[in-house]
Formats: C-alpha cells, structure tokens, sequence
C-alpha cells in the first residue's frame, strides 16, 4: 500500500468534508433546497472575490470562463491588449484570436514580470482599445503579476474592460476585485476553491455590464445575462454540477472560518517554505524575485538531472505528484503544488520525496537540507 500525495498546482487535494458533501444522494436543481445552498455560493463567491458586484458560476473548465469573457465583452474587430508571460497568458491570445479580436501582443519571457507601463504606454498609442487582458497568477511559470498596478492604469479608460485570470491566484494571493478596479476576474474549483474540477466563476463590473451590451460576439450557453437573471431568482440558467455546488459551500464556508487574509498568509507561509527549501538542496528557482506568487513553487532542474525523471520516481516510489514544466520548459523545471488544502507537513513530506528522488538519480547535497529550511520557516511563522 502507498499514501498517495497530490501537490500540483491543480487539480488540488480535497477536504473529506467537501468530498463527504458530494457523496450525499442527489437532489434535484430546481427546488427550495437547491436554490438556497446555489445562493449561499454566490454570497461566498463574492467573499473571496471581494467583490460586490456580481459573480457568475459555471459548470465548466477555467478555460470555459475564460472564452466566456472574450464572447460577452467584445465585437469581432475590437482591439485588446493580451499580456503573456507563460501557457495560460497564452491560451488568452489564441481564444482572443479565435473570436476575430485585433491583439495587441505584449509578449514577455516566462521568467519575467509584466510591466505596468508598457500596458500604460499601449494604451496610450491605442485609445480605441476596447480590453486588456491579463493572467495575475501564472500557473505554468510560478509568475505573479501587479493587477492592482495596471487597475490603476485602466481604470482611467472607460470604455477599456480589465479582464483578469486568477484562476490560481483566489484564495492564495491578494486579489481586491473592487478596490483594485478589476472588471473581470475569474477562478476555477479545482484550485483555491479546494473542489474537483468542473465549476469555473467570474466577477462582472459595471463597467463590464456596458462592454456587454455592446458586444455582437455569438454566444449562448456562456451568455452571462443568463446567468444574471437565473442568479437573481436563486437558480440557474441551465443544469448546475449540483454536488459540486454543495461541495463548494462547504470549501467556501471553511474559508470563511480561516479568514481569507489568514488563508492568504498560510500560502505566502506554504510558498516561502517551499522556495526556501528548493535553494537550500542547490536549486535555483524559476520565477523572478519580484514576481513570485503563492500558488506554485517552479524550480530549475539540476544539471545532470533528468527532471522527466523527478516526476516519476517522486510518483512511482515516493506517492507524491508534483508537476513538470509545460512546452519549452518539459523536463527543464519541476512545480511543486501548495494551493488549496495544503498545510506545513505537505511541504515537509514534498521536500523529503524530492531528496529522496535527487539522492537516487546522482545528485549531490547535504542530506535533509530542505527539509530543515522548510522547518525553519514553520517554526519562525
């Protein structure tokens, strides 16, 4: 028998409580009983979006959510500025693309940073820009990026919608949608939400509500003013992931007992540890200094090291999942999970599989190194 250990970047590991909640019998979508747990997730959808405005939920992938931003905010033709510094900025550009968007390609390396003023000086040559496009956590790359600096510059534009992906950064980092002036934001369960895959949600702005009354994209399962006007009698416009839904109040309410600033410190607390622990084995890490977000700890493969083989061994011997690097980094760096249900003893036991696995592939390092950098840490917060 081997315990088994889920420690990517998502789908994430899931509280018995959630799952218990899920495995109850079924009820049906439209009754008294449903539409009172489907309203108390949008209430706290809103909680951890920070957000008064409305938010959306779908049955859907992350990337559902993200099509859906393009189709209800633009018209074939607009323009939108899409920054990208890793697979899922990329995956913005390409539906943008898809839906007949003119893009503004602000195309960054995967170990940098988005810059506020290169967006500023876009737009600036641009007035006619009808959208900027932006990923605040960027799960291939570890990468997080200033959305509340570039709220303050598109705020200024009101006719330009901010468009947001933090699928992996609500409930991990810091995310004010109100505050920071953030039009759309979204988020998928598998990752903070601590569900299975299948629901995604988004934020709607005011200003967002305008840009889809302009909008002429087709659109029909992903049309919000659908969702909107199921959401205000408590139901929802087609059939709901039901169990998920109830796993979701679950998971929010837990949340909500932790207090989303103490939520998000325990995974600046969890990502620290594991950083510290990395470099302390010899590793270098992947994403910038300032630009590492709390949701994935992305660290260079040794020379000499397989890191195809890291991945394996970690999960054949060892019972832990971490996740290789995607695309052009395949094999050149390894993301260790810590989003979601995840606490200290994750990041002990993620960091003794991965001496482990580095002692039994030939690489040289002071036993048990990280380990103890990462119980310093621990024992310091």
């Amino acid at each position: 028998m081997q315990k088994k250990y889920l420690m990517t970047p998502g789908p994430t590991p899931v509280p018995a409580e959630v799952l218990l909640t899920q495995a109850a019998p079924m009820i049906h979508h439209r009754t008294p009983e449903f539409s009172a747990a489907f309203a108390e997730a949008i209430t706290g959808l809103k909680y951890v979006f920070q957000t008064e405005g409305d938010a959306l939920l779908f049955a859907c992938s992350g990337t559902g959510v993200m099509e859906s931003a393009i189709a209800n905010c633009f018209c074939a033709g607009d323009k939108v500025i899409v920054t990208r510094n890793g697979k899922f900025g990329d995956r913005q550009k390409l539906i943008a693309e898809a839906y007949g968007l003119e893009v503004i390609d602000l195309a960054y390396g995967w170990t940098e940073v988005v810059r506020s003023a290169d967006i500023a000086a876009a737009l600036s040559a641009n007035p006619d820009v009808r959208g900027v496009i932006v990923t605040q956590s960027e799960t291939s790359s570890g990468v997080l990026n200033d959305v509340k600096a570039i709220g303050e510059i598109v705020r200024a534009y009101d006719e330009c919608v901010l468009i947001v992906d933090s699928i992996t950064g609500i409930g991990a980092v810091e995310c004010k949608t109100d505050e920071w002036g953030l039009d759309v934001v979204m988020t998928g369960s598998q990752k903070g939400l601590m569900l299975p895959p299948g629901l995604a949600a988004c934020t709607v702005s005011a200003k967002a509500w305008r840009a889809y009354e302009r909008s002429t994209l087709p659109k029909f399962y992903f049309d919000w003013m659908k969702y909107k006007k199921n959401i205000e009698k408590d139901t929802t416009p087609f059939t709901p992931a039901v169990s998920l839904v109830l796993g979701l109040n679950v998971a929010l309410s837990m949340i909500r007992e932790e207090g989303l600033e103490n939520t998000i410190a325990r995974h600046s607390m969890l990502a620290d540890a594991t950083r510290k622990g990395c470099e302390a084995l010899g590793m270098s890490l992947f994403a910038p200094p300032e630009g590492r977000g709390s949701a994935v700890t992305p660290g260079w493969v040794p020379e000499g090291v397989d890191g195809k083989a890291i991945v394996k061994v970690m999960k054949d011997r060892y019972g832990v999942t971490i996740a290789g690097g995607q695309d052009d980094y395949t094999g050149k760096i390894i993301r260790i999970g810590h989003l979601g249900y995840f606490g200290e003893f994750d990041i002990i036991t993620t960091l003794a599989a991965l001496e482990m696995t580095l002692a039994g592939l030939g690489y040289a390092f002071e036993p048990a190194a990280g380990i103890k950098a990462a119980e310093a840490v621990f024992m310091e917060g």
